[in-house]
């Protein structure tokens, strides 16, 4: 499973990337969580507004912080 945060490093995308860091490991799942800062890439995904995730190339959320327990629905 690959888990991508798309964002430009702001503090919410990097409150994004820890939540979806530890979805993966309370779910005890085995992902790939990277971060996604080229802007090219976020808008080839449609995303408009960051911090954004996506989820084996799908984008689940965008424009807020999704909680742990959300991406942890999102990846199961």
């Amino acid at each position: 499973m690959k888990i991508e945060i798309l964002g430009m490093g702001c503090p919410k995308c990097k409150a994004l990337y820890d939540n979806a860091q530890s979805a993966v490991k309370e779910a005890g799942g085995e992902a790939e969580v990277i971060k996604v800062e080229d802007m090219d890439k976020i808008t080839d995904y449609g995303v408009m507004t960051t911090p954004a995730l996506v989820v084996d190339g799908e984008v689940k959320a965008a424009g807020k912080v999704s909680t742990v327990e959300e991406i942890k629905r999102y990846i199961s």
